[in-house]
């Protein structure tokens, strides 16, 4: 079964920086491709980061600029470099693997990490 912890977060000023990880099991992480999504209070999850299993990656357009994901395959784990918060970024933050032609999100999600940005 597949278990998905992150950890991280914390609160921020705006203009601050975090950096997230998350840590994969019981999965063949080496070849899945992984995100980072965010939920705000009444708004819809959304997909913010994601890397695929050969390294490369995407950004909502949002975060583009002032996040970076990156992977390591050995540990398992996903991070996400977060620079010049703003606190329109406040959010729980999950990560998942990314929906592409074979692959869906694992139907278990971690708990998620709180990230709270101060203006």
């Amino acid at each position: 079964q597949v278990q998905l912890v992150e950890s991280g977060g914390g609160l921020v000023q705006a203009g601050g920086s975090l950096r997230l990880s998350c840590v994969a099991s019981g999965t063949i992480f080496s070849l899945t491709s992984m995100g980072w999504y965010r939920q705000a209070p009444g708004k819809q999850r959304e997909l913010v980061a994601a890397i695929a299993a050969g390294g490369s990656t995407n950004y909502a357009d949002s975060v583009k600029g002032r996040f970076t994901i990156s992977r390591d395959n050995a540990k398992k784990t996903v991070y996400l470099q977060m620079n010049s918060l703003k606190p329109e970024d406040t959010a729980v933050y999950y990560c998942n693997r990314i929906t592409t032609a074979s692959s869906t999100p694992f139907r278990s999600w971690g708990q998620g990490t709180q990230v709270t940005v101060s203006s």
